[in-house]
């Protein structure tokens, strides 16, 4: 494990030839995985639509005109529904996203501690998303037996200004530090295909790769250009692109469960084989990733057989967390209200489109 990794030295891994380079990325995978496991997580938006942040790609900000259809925090019953069909679908992880910029004390904070307590229960990994959080929020989602905290850097930190206005790249990395205070897992990892370069691709890396430990989960997407949003114009990156970034992903964070995520539905059930034998070991079901398309779970059941792969199980990479009960926890709201980062410039495409 090499927590000191260069960009120069990804950049020459991610431009090595591409046979040498799958061969690489794949002798790394069997090394520290079961190359023919793959685990199946489900994405639930549990509050879609409303974001207060301008981030280029995302059609739930507020400030954007798209055709998403906006909704408030669901039920705890709706979720453990939405769970229990997960689970029988072959999924071992449901990971909830609320169009959150940052966490806030309070009755829908309350809610969803009681979604993690209630899936945690059903014996599968809960993981949420729901912005930047404070040590002591980390702590009441670690209590109620959250399994794994997402966080994406987006991309690389000098990019990072040209895709989001509203907030800094400081602020993702204190939320990482505040979830890594507790012992709940990171999922961190990022979008290609936004304009960046490949030095901005490898930037991310080394952001990801030097942080000590490294994050348990890696998400790789694509972006996925929708109506309405500052990128929407953005052709879409080539397989070619997304298996080159999957296997260096693999390379230099060895450990990490590598995540095929956002852009499934453009690739070919052969560039995904690829992706799987680059390092990728991991993949969200369902026919959306919050807002935009996936593939249906009897499409990745049927590719899963077709390649002979099997859906990991719960709980195989760490131990499930323990509950605890809200009236038993150790941990108060404090009803913290965080200076979280707003830098103030401008992003002239994202500008252009919020006037528009």
């Amino acid at each position: 494990m090499r927590h000191d990794w260069t960009r120069e030295e990804i950049m020459e891994i991610y431009n090595t030839p591409l046979m040498e380079l799958l061969y690489r990325a794949a002798t790394v995978h069997r090394e520290h995985h079961d190359p023919n496991t793959v685990q199946v997580s489900t994405l639930l938006s549990i509050k879609t639509g409303g974001c207060p942040e301008d981030c280029g790609y995302c059609p739930q900000a507020a400030r954007y005109h798209t055709d998403i259809e906006g909704n408030d925090l669901m039920t705890v019953q709706h979720v453990k529904a939405q769970a229990l069909r997960a689970k029988a679908s072959g999924s071992s992880r449901v990971c909830m996203g609320a169009a959150w910029r940052n966490v806030k004390d309070g009755p829908e904070f309350d809610q969803v501690l009681e979604m993690v307590r209630t899936i945690n229960k059903l014996d599968m990994e809960v993981c949420c998303t729901l912005g930047m959080v404070t040590e002591n929020q980390a702590k009441r989602l670690a209590e109620a037996g959250l399994y794994a905290y997402n966080h994406n850097l987006d991309t690389s930190e000098d990019y990072y200004k040209d895709v989001i206005s509203t907030r800094a790249y400081q602020d993702r990395l204190d939320t990482i530090s505040n979830v890594r205070k507790t012992n709940v897992t990171v999922c961190s990892g990022g979008i290609i295909g936004m304009g960046e370069n490949l030095d901005d691709r490898a930037g991310m890396l080394v952001a990801l790769a030097t942080l000590d430990p490294q994050p348990e989960s890696v998400p790789i997407n694509a972006l996925v250009a929708v109506e309405g949003t500052p990128m929407e114009d953005i052709e879409p990156i080539s397989i070619w692109e997304m298996i080159r970034m999957v296997a260096t992903t693999r390379i230099v964070m060895p450990k990490t469960q590598v995540r095929l995520s956002a852009g499934r539905t453009e690739m070919s059930r052969e560039g995904q084989a690829m992706c799987f034998f680059a390092g990728a070991n991991s993949i969200f079901a369902g026919d959306k990733l919050l807002t935009t398309p996936n593939p249906d779970v009897n499409q990745d059941m049927e590719m899963f057989k077709l390649l002979g792969l099997t859906p990991q199980k719960a709980f195989v990479k760490k131990a499930q967390p323990e509950t605890v009960e809200a009236e038993d926890s150790a941990y108060n709201p404090l009803g913290e209200k965080p200076k979280w980062t707003r830098p103030g410039h401008k992003i002239a495409r994202n500008e252009a489109v919020r006037k528009k």
